[in-house]
């Protein structure tokens, strides 16, 4: 079959549903909000799936995403609570979507707040999400379906000086097979507020599914934000998403993504320096084994002068999986001393492990402090031969070295609760880690 039939076929399925669920997707009615469906569906008609051709999509290939069809989910499921135990593990507010819908009864809301469902927003005050709504990137096919069919997602709107001191836990669990997720978050901080909010993605066992998500954020003046966002999909899920964030002067946004599971992952982080004194700081760990996918494309804009970013993520590979960082710094004309570090760390575990690695700095100004790298390697034997001469076994002291590289990533988390919880997982995927855990 020729690659053009399958991406007619793959776009020609989805537009169908969209058709057959638009009257029954949250907002439907709102005028605007139906214009915003039709442009991001027509935009997807237009695009289609990313191919391999495209430059930011040549190391990661959708072919087997486009042969499969997944449904669309639009009505709420009920869901066994024991699914959601293990994975409440934060402590705090905890906001549950089952297959993209959202669970009052399995949520802990704080009370008095704009926090909760989109789709009860929509409903209370949609005038306070249109213009998030209306700007959601439509940069390729995946990212403008995802607008079209979002069924539910998260919103959360803080007031000026809002001080949120417990975290607040977006849990997004998968249990159906062959369903496809759309959730669309929209997370406005107010001048001077603070928050910590975990966007967490999970699957059972070995289920196929597909979530493709979205997330909207806006930091005014002096706002502070840490941000965690965790893939801990299931072992046959695909999971696409964006993340872009506008941030206005002072304002501090701390992105930690973590990605510890699922066949095929990509997640596109853009962030915007509006204003002066704007800081931001994007970590990242992925640990890939098997035959598994993982991709990091991010970009920061320095728009204006005395904007701050750093940049680091790390990734371990094994078996015959792969993984993509493409990390971009772009610093304006009128960005003018812009300090921006850039850095990826790989450790490669097998010779069938591949990683793609492209850091990328474009400087429009002349008086910044910009710099970026790149580093790939294996384990250092002699290293290996130290811990071995200290009465550890060889595995043992392979996963020791292995875990010491990825801990200072999981060390920055600001919630305790889920540094443990995301430990435990990180040994999961390490052989023989479970014996692991009396040494650390």
């Amino acid at each position: 079959m020729s690659v053009v039939a399958v991406k007619s076929a793959a776009t020609g399925f989805y537009a169908a549903r969209f058709a057959d669920l638009r009257t029954r997707l949250p907002g439907h009615g709102l005028a605007w909000l139906d214009a915003a469906r039709e442009r991001a569906l027509r935009a997807f008609e237009q695009l289609g799936f990313p191919t391999t051709r495209d430059e930011a999509w040549k190391y990661s290939n959708l072919a087997l995403l486009e042969r499969r069809q997944y449904a669309p989910v639009s009505v709420a499921a009920p869901a066994d609570p024991a699914l959601v135990v293990p994975h409440d593990v934060c402590g705090g507010y905890l906001l549950v979507f089952i297959n993209g819908q959202f669970s009052a009864p399995l949520s802990r809301l704080p009370q008095g707040t704009h926090i909760g469902s989109l789709g009860q927003a929509l409903q209370q005050n949609p005038g306070a999400l249109r213009g998030d709504i209306e700007n959601a990137p439509l940069t390729h096919g995946v990212a403008a379906l995802s607008v079209a069919l979002f069924a539910d997602g998260a919103s959360i709107q803080l007031a000026a000086g809002t001080q949120f001191s417990a975290p607040i836990h977006l849990l997004f669990l998968s249990t159906h097979a062959d369903c496809m997720i759309s959730p669309l978050n929209v997370i406005v901080l107010g001048e001077g507020s603070t928050a910590t909010v975990i966007e967490h993605y999970a699957g059972v066992a070995e289920l196929p599914y597909w979530s493709n998500a979205s997330t909207r954020i806006r930091l005014q003046a002096n706002a502070t934000l840490e941000h965690i966002n965790v893939l801990q999909e299931s072992a046959k899920a695909y999971h696409t998403g964006s993340i872009t964030v506008d941030q206005a002067s002072g304002s501090r946004y701390n992105s930690h993504s973590i990605a510890l599971g699922g066949l095929f992952g990509r997640k596109d982080i853009g962030v915007r320096l509006a204003a002066e004194q704007a800081q931001c700081s994007l970590n990242g760990l992925y640990v890939t084994t098997g035959r598994e996918h993982i991709d990091f494309h991010t970009c920061v804009d320095h728009l204006v002068a005395h904007g701050t970013s750093r940049e680091f993520f790390k990734g371990v590979l094994s078996g015959a999986s792969r993984a993509v960082f493409n990390g971009k710094v772009v610093v304006h004309p009128d960005a003018q001393q812009t300090d921006a570090q850039q850095s990826n760390k790989n450790l490669l575990l097998s010779e069938d492990a591949e990683i793609d690695t492209k850091p990328q700095l474009e400087i429009f100004a002349d008086d910044v402090k910009c710099s970026h790298g790149a580093t790939i390697g294996q384990l250092d034997e002699s290293h290996v031969f130290y811990l071995r001469a200290r009465g550890l076994s060889e595995q043992a002291a392979r996963n020791v070295l292995t875990y010491a590289f990825c801990e200072d990533i999981i060390a920055q988390l600001p919630v305790e609760p889920l540094r443990k919880h995301l430990n435990q997982a990180l040994l999961a995927r390490l052989p023989d880690g479970d014996r692991l855990t009396e040494l650390i």
